[in-house]
C-alpha cells in the first residue's frame, strides 16, 4: 500500500511537553508543575453568562467573523488596556489564541517565505511555519539578556527571503517581556527591512513590574502588526477556546476565508461569555494577576536558597531555572526528578536547542502544591 501520509507532517516531531505528561499519568502522588493552565475557576459571573445564553437558546452558529458586538467590546478594550485602534471589521474571533497564530501564518506565507522565531518558543511555532511552507529561522536569545530580543540580534539574522517576525511577549517559557525601549530599537529594522510582526500577546493582562506594551502601538507599527490575543490566561478560560486577531483588513479579510472553510466560527455561548468577561472582568485579573505574583516571589526566593541560578520573570507565569550546574541535560534532568520524585516540570528543550540547559516551571498552581513541589526538588538536588 502507498504511503499516504504527508512528507512534510512526517518530519515533524511531537510536542516535547507531552512525553513528560504520558509519563505523570502513570505514576501515582505525582505533581505537575508543566502545564500552562490556571488552576483559578473561570469567574462565576463569566460562566453563568455562557449558562444563560445556552439556557436562551443562543446554540446557533455566530457570523463567521465573531458576534459583532463581542468584537466592539474586544475593539473598546484593547483601545483602553494597550492604545490599540483596530475595529470591529479588523477582529476575527477564534478558537483559542492558536487558530489565530495559524490562520495568520498561512494567511501570511507563501512556499519559501522565512519566519523569524525568537527562541526558546512555544511549541507549536515552527510546527506551523513548516505546515504552511515557510522556512522558519532561529533567533537564540540569550539568558543573560533577560531572553529580550535585541536589534542586532535581529538584523543579523534577516535576508531577502525574511518576510515575518514571530513574537510572544510575555513570554511562554521564560516569562520574558520587552518594555518600550526594547520595542523601539526593534522597530526600525522592521520597517527597514519591510517585515510583519505576528505578535503574540496572550499573556498580555500578566505583567508584574511593568505594564504591558505591544508593537502594535508603535508609530507605523500599527498596520504591519497581527495582534493575537485570547480569554484563556487573562480570565482563566482556557477550556472554552476563546482567542481573537486583530490586524490590517486587507490581511484579516483574507484570513477569515480560512477560517470560515476551517472552523466556520467560535462557539457561541463562549462569545457571549467573552462579553461579559470584557465587560466586567478587570477585578478578575487583578485577583488572580496578585496571585501569581505571590507565587513568583515565592518560587525565585526558593530556587534562590537552593543556589538555582534564576533570572526574574517580569510577565506570564512561568519561571526558566538554569540547571546547568547539575552536570545532566535538560531532558534527563526532568526526567530523573519525574521518576525519583514524582515531580514534573518540562525540559528546555521542548522550547527549542536553545532551551538546553534550562528547566521551565509553572506557577500557575496553589502555594500548597509549588511548597510540596519545592520540597521534592529540594531532597532531589541534595541527592
Amino acid at each position: 500500500m502507498r504511503d499516504f501520509i504527508s512528507e512534510k507532517l512526517k518530519n515533524i516531531k511531537p510536542s516535547g511537553i507531552r512525553k513528560f505528561f504520558d509519563i505523570a499519568r502513570s505514576i501515582p502522588n505525582c505533581i505537575s508543575l508543566g502545564v500552562g493552565e490556571p488552576d483559578f475557576d473561570t469567574p462565576w459571573h463569566i460562566s453563568e453568562e455562557g449558562i444563560y445564553a445556552i439556557e436562551r437558546g443562543r446554540t446557533f452558529y455566530s457570523s463567521n467573523q465573531g458576534l459583532p458586538e463581542l468584537r466592539e467590546e474586544i475593539s473598546l478594550w484593547n483601545k483602553r488596556k494597550y492604545n490599540l485602534d483596530y475595529s470591529k471589521d479588523e477582529i476575527i474571533v477564534t478558537c483559542g489564541g492558536s487558530e489565530a497564530i495559524d490562520i495568520s501564518l498561512r494567511a501570511l506565507i507563501n512556499p519559501g517565505d522565512e519566519v523569524i522565531i525568537l527562541e526558546p518558543a512555544y511549541v507549536s511555532y515552527e510546527p506551523i511555519i513548516i505546515l504552511a511552507g515557510g522556512i522558519p529561522k532561529i533567533i537564540k536569545l540569550k539568558n543573560e539578556n533577560e531572553f529580550r530580543l535585541t536589534k542586532e540580534e535581529l538584523e543579523k539574522e534577516i535576508t531577502p527571503k525574511t518576510k515575518i517576525l514571530l513574537m510572544n511577549y510575555p513570554n511562554n517559557p521564560t516569562g520574558a517581556i520587552m518594555e518600550m525601549k526594547d520595542l523601539l530599537d526593534i522597530k526600525d529594522v522592521i520597517i527597514k527591512h519591510d517585515m510583519i510582526v505576528v505578535s503574540d500577546e496572550i499573556y498580555s493582562e500578566l505583567t508584574y513590574d511593568k505594564e504591558h506594551v505591544s508593537i502594535a502601538s508603535l508609530d507605523g507599527m500599527r498596520d504591519r502588526t497581527i495582534v493575537i490575543n485570547g480569554f484563556s490566561k487573562a480570565f482563566s478560560m482556557t477550556g472554552w477556546r476563546l482567542g481573537y486577531v486583530m490586524g490590517p483588513k486587507i490581511i484579516i479579510d483574507e484570513m477569515k476565508k480560512i477560517h470560515q472553510f476551517v472552523i466556520m466560527c467560535a462557539s457561541t455561548p463562549a462569545q457571549y461569555a467573552g462579553i461579559e468577561a470584557l465587560k466586567n472582568g478587570d477585578d478578575d485579573i487583578t485577583r488572580m494577576r496578585c496571585e501569581y505574583d505571590n507565587r513568583r516571589h515565592y518560587l525565585l526566593n526558593e530556587l534562590k536558597r537552593l543556589e538555582i541560578p534564576c533570572f526574574t520573570p517580569k510577565g506570564a507565569f512561568y519561571i526558566f531555572p538554569d540547571i546547568r550546574k547539575f552536570n545532566k541535560s535538560s531532558e534527563e534532568f526532568a526526567t530523573d526528578l519525574l521518576e525519583k520524585e514524582h515531580l514534573v516540570v518540562v525540559p528546555g528543550t521542548a522550547f527549542g536547542e536553545s532551551g538546553e540547559g534550562f528547566i521551565r516551571i509553572s506557577y500557575a498552581y496553589s502555594l500548597d502544591s509549588l511548597k510540596e513541589a519545592i520540597s521534592r526538588l529540594e531532597k532531589y538536588i541534595k541527592k
